[in-house]
């Protein structure tokens, strides 16, 4: 055992450094979730792995690996999980308001978070102010509710790597599983996000992989929720099948009417409880948003039933009115 064998082909340098195979990414990663390595194999990782990047092969084995060891919720329905790690920076984080705007329309959803730099909001920090604890336990999920949970009651062993970020400063791989991870029985539509553009032809090659249903875009600084400002790239994917929902369009709104400038969970929760009160308009980035999950979610359900739907049937029953 051990993954020193490992790091030496990950750790050969941006040229020299070789991919592991998704079996050996597997292993790594369950060693690393399992505590059985060293402090100083846990740092070599994470700076190899920083240095090379991760391949869609071995971001499939770290999600094995964690999917194996994760306690999972559950849910006798598909279930929307929005991964909220990346917290307020400039603006508002509204991963809290599309969440319980997406229960309002009956989904069950399940957002999963924890914190990871000392200056940023919290999803669940939102949440908590707006009087939604955070749940303390795996459970059964409902239609129609909002439930959210710390990444620690999924996972112990990811939520210490995560917190590596503090002691290096750097990211690593956890960071980019818990956008992708899956912690509900039943079935899962993850809504995920990606910063730079490079990364969409890797997630890409991800979701078809782990033949997974997702929602990905450019999200608000990093968060699953959708810019207010902008009209981003859409994609949808069914069973790892790519659609393209939202085509992007140029321009920043220079106001979104009713959003706070102030970052703040109490604010901010006050702004969420406002839009949901009717005291405010829906960001029409969002509510767009929350059109193509349910256009998603009736695709999965229909496909349950029918497996033999084509991409080309896919895409027509996608696609968008002009």
């Amino acid at each position: 055992m051990g993954i020193s064998h490992y790091i030496k082909e990950i750790g050969r340098g941006a040229r020299g450094a070789r991919s592991l195979d998704r079996d050996q990414a597997r292993d790594l990663f369950g060693q690393v979730l399992d505590g059985t390595v060293t402090d100083l194999e846990i740092g070599a990782f994470c700076l190899a792995m920083r240095i090379k990047g991760e391949t869609p092969a071995e971001m499939a084995g770290f999600l094995d690996a964690t999917h194996e060891r994760m306690a999972r919720f559950s849910s006798g329905r598909l279930t929307v999980v929005l991964p909220s790690y990346n917290g307020a920076r400039k603006l508002p984080v509204l991963t809290p308001l599309l969440g319980c705007l997406l229960a309002r329309e009956g989904h069950a959803v399940l957002l999963h978070g924890t914190q990871t730099e000392t200056r940023r909001v919290t999803s669940s920090s939102v949440l908590e102010a707006m009087g939604i604890a955070a749940a303390l336990d795996v459970q059964a999920l409902r239609a129609g509710e909002l439930v959210h949970v710390d990444t620690g009651v999924l996972s112990p062993g990811l939520k210490r790597l995560l917190a590596v970020r503090q002691v290096v400063g750097l990211r690593n791989p956890a960071h980019s599983v818990v956008k992708l991870m899956q912690p509900a029985l039943g079935g899962n539509l993850v809504l995920s996000s990606y910063t730079h553009p490079a990364y969409l032809d890797s997630m890409n090659q991800t979701f078809a992989l782990l033949d997974m249903h997702a929602l990905l875009s450019r999200g608000l600084e990093g968060e699953s929720a959708a810019d207010p400002r902008r009209t981003a790239q859409v994609d949808g994917y069914v069973h790892g099948q790519r659609i393209e929902l939202q085509a992007q369009a140029a321009g920043t709104l220079d106001e979104v009417p009713g959003l706070p400038e102030a970052i703040d969970a109490d604010t901010t929760a006050r702004y969420t409880q406002d839009v949901l009160d009717g005291r405010l308009p829906v960001p029409l980035a969002i509510a767009r948003q929350i059109e193509h999950v349910a256009r998603l979610c009736a695709l999965i359900e229909a496909g349950r039933d029918s497996a033999e739907a084509s991409q080309p049937q896919l895409a027509a029953t996608m696609a968008l009115d002009p």
